[in-house]
């Protein structure tokens, strides 16, 4: 099993909405990829409910290394992930197996 952790801190208006609308947008988008791409095993997306971190989190779930790559290729995940780009300022990832 391999975890993917993603977050990111999101711009306060981009693609016509604020910053908690494409929050929601990304929630609702990268989470219905569960059940679409082989190898995806869950994604849970939050909001930081502490201020000062990074705005969202997404934690991913995937059978091996194989199936990340797969996932991270995927037509479906690029095109939430064109959308993801226009609306958040930075980034971080972490991937760990166990």
């Amino acid at each position: 099993m391999v975890t993917h952790i993603v977050m990111w801190n999101l711009k306060e208006e981009a693609e016509g909405g604020s910053r908690e609308q494409n929050a929601a947008i990304m929630k609702e988008r990268l989470e219905g990829l569960v059940g679409k791409i082989e190898g995806l095993v869950s994604l849970k997306i939050g909001k930081n409910v502490i201020p000062g971190g990074y705005d969202l989190c997404l934690v991913g779930q995937y059978q091996d290394l194989d199936a990340l790559k797969y996932y991270r290729d995927h037509p479906l995940h690029k095109e939430v992930q064109q959308f993801v780009h226009k609306v958040i300022t930075d980034r971080v990832s972490c991937d760990f197996e166990g």
